[in-house]
């Protein structure tokens, strides 16, 4: 529906431009709700015409109308050609050149239309010289003559150093000319002009006289075919005056060859879901380009693509924007560098003229050097004796300075080697403590699973007593689950056994890393000790107190006393829900 729009003011554009919208303004407005088949608002029409100053249009402009009034109502069931030509007619007259042209008015009108067409969508309108080629090729190749391009290319050097395209009137002119078709007739020109407009805005991709069979009486009949984006129309001459049907088409359509039958050839069917048409071409080469462009119309439409016209002229819409999008670059990069070169011109002329400066001051002070020469040389003999005296005195100072620097910098790097030393003493204490934490870990572990055997060890102990005080009549029973749970007890000690080993294992690993944890604190003691020694540079990170660790049958715990009374108190509610 935008497309259709845009479609719609370029026409309008035209009409608008050539009339006087305070007196002209009712008639535009009135013949496009006509011919566009828009209802008629009197009301909105009078309100946005009043005879004053204070009038939509006057303080809005008339676009705002346009849009709501009329554009935005338009549903597509009007006649193009019926709206173009009364565009046409407001505004041809005033604009349409005095001059004779080799074209007819009516042709001049197709040309206004295809520029239309192929026009840039701004305003005012123009259309660029790459489109006029286009057009210039069409007409060129439908009246059968050998395109130009060496003159066009000149005409196109011309156009390009006085502005970017041509009005609709100027192409007008430059095709009613003749410039481009020397040799060839009125008639041919026409003729090759309406087959441009027929195929560029009427959408009409092939036409011709072709025979058709009946569905009804099965005779042939001799018919004008003309093949549109969806649609194939029949009528009974080429005035397309008398229409006699249509072959709606669709995706699901196709075209095939038939073999020469009931005297006919050239014979191809076209099926479509409710009918069947058979037709014949007058010789072979028409039939096989009527097959051809049928099915490329079906492909069009099954793949929701645009007629090929129209998709070139996008196609070229978009490669003349990448085009300009690179030559705006192109021209940005430009001024960029032409701005760099400027300022880099200035630079240049800023240190000339610094350089000029520098020398005229070094000339000046030359001369000051060369009258003063004379008075230093008097002086040189004197402050040379004076200069050994204190160059002996500063070479004195010198070795005397350089021995201090090399004792300075002998400490400095003896100081760095027992940083060094120190920070490797500190991870050896630090994975002391991480191997330390690692153990007490382990052996929280154990002795929750410990207590837990011992747990369940006491339960089924209260469960064996009070299975022995329970009645002959169960005992034999009783004897069989004993013997049960005395098997389970046994594997229970096993696993307690094991159980102890493991803790035993860890208690080992515990005082290697008790060592270890040891040896790392008497190694940072001693660098500490050294470091004191040098005036105190580095101070030690010493690890902090600890509180003293409980000890149970097995060495030291690996819980403090809270968490022992804590387990307590598990212990003695598990024995009394136990009882």
């Amino acid at each position: 529906m935008v497309g259709l729009k845009e479609e719609l003011l370029k026409s309008i554009w035209h009409a608008f431009t050539a009339l006087d919208l305070d007196r002209s303004g009712k008639v535009l407005s009135h013949n496009l709700c006509t011919v566009l088949n828009v209802p008629h608002d009197p009301v909105a029409l009078e309100e946005h015409f009043r005879d004053d100053d204070e009038g939509p249009v006057s303080n809005q402009g008339y676009m705002p109308y346009l849009n709501k009034f009329i554009l935005e109502k338009v549903q597509g069931n009007f006649d193009k050609v019926e709206f173009n030509r009364m565009c046409w007619t407001l505004c041809a007259k005033k604009n349409l050149s005095k001059s004779p042209l080799l074209i007819s008015d009516e042709d001049a009108f197709k040309v206004w239309v295809i520029f239309n067409f192929l026009s840039e969508d701004k305003y005012p309108l123009i259309i660029v010289p790459e489109e006029i080629e286009y057009l210039l090729k069409k007409i060129t190749e439908a009246m059968g003559a050998g395109w130009q391009q060496e003159q066009f290319d000149h005409y196109k050097i011309a156009l390009n150093t006085s502005r970017e395209g041509l009005s609709a009137w100027e192409l007008i002119d430059l095709i009613g000319s003749g410039q481009f078709s020397k040799g060839m007739d009125r008639q041919t020109v026409s003729m090759a002009i309406n087959e441009v407009f027929n195929e560029l805005i009427l959408d009409v991709l092939k036409q011709g006289y072709m025979l058709k069979k009946g569905h009804k009486r099965k005779n042939w009949m001799e018919r004008w075919f003309v093949l549109k984006p969806n649609i194939i129309s029949y009528y009974v001459s080429e005035d397309l005056k008398d229409k006699k049907g249509d072959i709606i088409l669709d995706g699901n359509c196709c075209v095939e060859a038939l073999p020469d039958k009931d005297g006919k050839k050239c014979l191809f069917l076209i099926k479509c879901l409710d009918k069947t048409f058979e037709i014949s071409a007058s010789d072979k080469k028409k039939k096989q380009e009527w097959i051809q462009a049928i099915q490329s119309t079906v492909n069009l439409l099954r793949a929701g693509s645009p007629p090929p016209h129209k998709e070139a002229r996008q196609k070229r819409k978009e490669l003349r924007q990448k085009l300009l999008a690179e030559q705006e670059e192109l021209e940005r990069q430009m001024k960029e560098l032409q701005a760099a070169n400027e300022n880099k011109q200035k630079e240049l002329e800023t240190v000339r003229k610094q350089l000029e400066a520098a020398a005229a001051r070094a000339a000046e002070e030359e001369k000051k050097r060369l009258q003063t020469q004379v008075e230093l040389q008097d002086r040189f003999s004197l402050e040379l004796e004076r200069e050994k005296m204190v160059r002996q005195k500063m070479e004195e100072q010198v070795a005397q300075k350089s021995s201090e620097l090399e004792q300075y910098l002998q400490r400095v790097r003896e100081l760095e080697e027992m940083y060094k030393q120190l920070q490797e003493a500190l991870e050896d204490e630090k994975q002391a403590r991480q191997d330390e934490e690692t153990v007490r870990k382990l052996q929280a572990r154990l002795l929750e699973e410990e207590t837990a055997k011992r747990a369940e060890l006491e339960k089924w102990h209260l469960q064996q007593q009070q299975t022995i005080q329970m009645t002959e009549a169960e005992k034999q029973e009783l004897e069989n689950q004993r013997m049960m749970k005395e098997q389970a007890l046994q594997v229970a000690m096993q696993q307690l056994k094991q159980l102890e080993l493991e803790r035993k294992e860890a208690l080992e690993q515990y005082e290697e890393v008790k060592k270890k944890l040891e040896t790392a604190a008497n190694n940072t003691k001693s660098w500490k000790d050294k470091v004191a020694h040098h005036e105190g540079l580095i101070r030690l990170i010493e690890p902090g107190s600890k509180n003293p660790h409980l000890i149970t049958n097995w060495g030291p715990a690996a819980f403090t006393e809270a968490e022992l009374e804590e387990r307590q108190r598990s212990w003695k509610g598990k024995k009394a829900t136990s009882e």
